[in-house]
């Protein structure tokens, strides 16, 4: 009787891509991994298998781990630079352009809860911070955008309180603590997005700028 070999079983690899499908599947697989292990927890070998290709073919697109955060945060806030920079030039009021800024931000934040967690939610990692000289340039861009255009309410003469300094950093820090709440407390029988969004608004500038 011949007795036939029965070779393993191989884990399915994926057919060689397009590049730039490839590299964003490695983007969007490499964000589940960073929340869910963490950093330190998360590995090449882990993100290459969440797409399904080696990680020798996971180094043609990206040399480490590093890289991949990095360009996560730097597609994240590059993503809120454009939108920032297509609402400054929109002929509208200051009040308007800021709100619309806000609410670009936060919608962006709830649309993209992963990328969002990890460019503006997450610590710092030290190995990252010494390569991130790109991402601080976008981020401070696309923060004097948004500051230049609350400076815009003060010189209408619209700001009630503190100046466009305070005033844009309160802003901010009030549409960012909803997001992330939002993100990370998923149990919470929350609202719909739009209401939390307009209600929150709503309240900040009717307090904030006078009509």
């Amino acid at each position: 009787m011949t007795v036939e070999l029965i070779k393993p079983v191989k884990s399915a690899r994926k057919a060689k891509g397009d590049g730039h499908l490839r590299r964003a599947e490695i983007l969007h697989a490499a964000e589940r991994i960073f929340v869910r292990d963490g950093y330190q927890g998360a590995t090449i070998r882990k993100i290459a298998d969440e797409v399904g290709v080696s990680s020798t073919a996971l180094y043609m697109h990206f040399r480490d781990k590093d890289e991949i955060l990095l360009e996560i945060c730097e597609g994240a806030i590059a993503s809120l630079l454009a939108s920032n920079t297509e609402i400054t030039g929109r002929p509208i009021d200051a009040v308007s352009r800021v709100r619309l800024m806000l609410e670009a931000y936060m919608r962006f934040g709830l649309e993209n809860p992963n990328t969002y967690q990890l460019a503006f939610c997450a610590p710092q990692v030290e190995s990252v911070k010494e390569r991130s000289d790109s991402v601080e340039d976008l981020a401070h861009r696309c923060y004097q955008t948004f500051k230049d255009a609350v400076a815009g309410i003060a010189a209408e003469g619209r700001l009630r309180f503190g100046d466009g300094s305070s005033a844009a950093q309160t802003l901010w820090a009030a549409c960012h603590g909803l997001v992330a709440l939002r993100i990370g407390r998923p149990a919470v029988e929350w609202e719909a997005d739009d209401v939390l969004m307009t209600v929150l608004l709503d309240s900040l500038f009717q307090g904030l700028a006078s009509a």
